[in-house]
């Protein structure tokens, strides 16, 4: 792997830009976060958005189509284009986790998730929206923690008012703290945790031809620090959040009596023999 075509010519130097740029990082609002443009080589990623396929097109494309998020997403690996399956290889490999390592000053070990869980790549046609969540903090079917996501978009000519920025909010869902364009070659690094709340709330306005395409990767650890968690959030899975001064925004259905089931000793051993059994035997 050839990492030179596949970087910018600032970012030959993984290690240099991560003693730059992790200060950056640590101090991001709401949670840390950075923004790094021009991260990889334009020519590279010219190659890469040009074998994006329509998602809308493709048989094994997850649709999305509710109150909470119109989209469309693929982690079909194995029949990615060649181009986008070393892209995913770097983005998966030591040299890129080393470089998160460093970045993020995450103390547990970094790993890369093969199976691409709900990562892949993303797209978003017109009037899309992903409203604001946190995500699942546990890997589906590995013992791993979920730790930090990467966004890499690819939208080339996209105009603010075609919005579909990506937001970051506070902790209690009063203020949106970050807006960021999904324009061509930004990559978007932060820390996920059942408070890191995003999204891009507000449907794309953008013209029928166009979409807002990213590739999404999510790393994972052994343990993460109790404090990332929300004790109220007992079930693994995504979260939807209410702006503030919008009633019913998003569709979460009350789970105060399945979280009492979930907290019973006999559901909680079930639910052991489920993933050391069932769930393997699938895989």
């Amino acid at each position: 792997m050839n990492i030179n075509k596949i970087l910018s010519k600032n970012n030959q130097n993984l290690s240099l830009t991560a003693d730059k740029e992790y200060q950056n990082y640590y101090d991001g609002s709401p949670f840390p976060n950075i923004v790094i443009e021009n991260f990889f080589d334009e020519n590279y990623l010219n190659q890469v958005l040009s074998d994006f396929p329509d998602l809308s097109k493709i048989e094994s494309s997850q649709k999305y189509s509710n109150k909470n998020e119109v989209k469309y997403a693929n982690n079909d690996y194995l029949n990615f284009p060649d181009s986008m399956k070393s892209f995913f290889e770097f983005l998966n490999s030591d040299t890129y986790l080393n470089f998160l390592q460093k970045l993020t000053s995450v103390k547990e070990k970094l790993i890369a998730d093969p199976q691409l869980s709900g990562g892949g790549l993303h797209e978003i046609k017109k009037g899309g929206v992903l409203k604001i969540h946190t995500d699942f903090s546990r890997h589906p079917s590995l013992k791993l923690d979920r730790r930090i996501n990467v966004l890499i978009y690819l939208n080339k000519n996209w105009k603010d008012e075609y919005g579909g920025h990506l937001e970051l909010w506070d902790k209690d869902m009063k203020e949106c703290k970050k807006k960021i364009l999904p324009t061509f070659n930004k990559m978007v690094i932060f820390s996920t945790n059942d408070f890191s709340n995003h999204g891009h709330p507000d449907p794309v306005v953008c013209p029928l031809n166009q979409s807002r395409k990213s590739i999404a990767l999510y790393y994972f650890s052994e343990g993460r620090p109790l404090d990332d968690l929300d004790r109220n959030h007992i079930k693994n899975k995504t979260y939807f959040k209410n702006r503030i001064g919008f009633n019913n925004e998003t569709d979460n259905k009350n789970d105060s009596i399945k979280n009492v089931i979930r907290n019973m000793k006999l559901f909680k051993f079930m639910k052991k023999i489920e993933k050391k059994y069932l769930r393997k035997k699938k895989s």
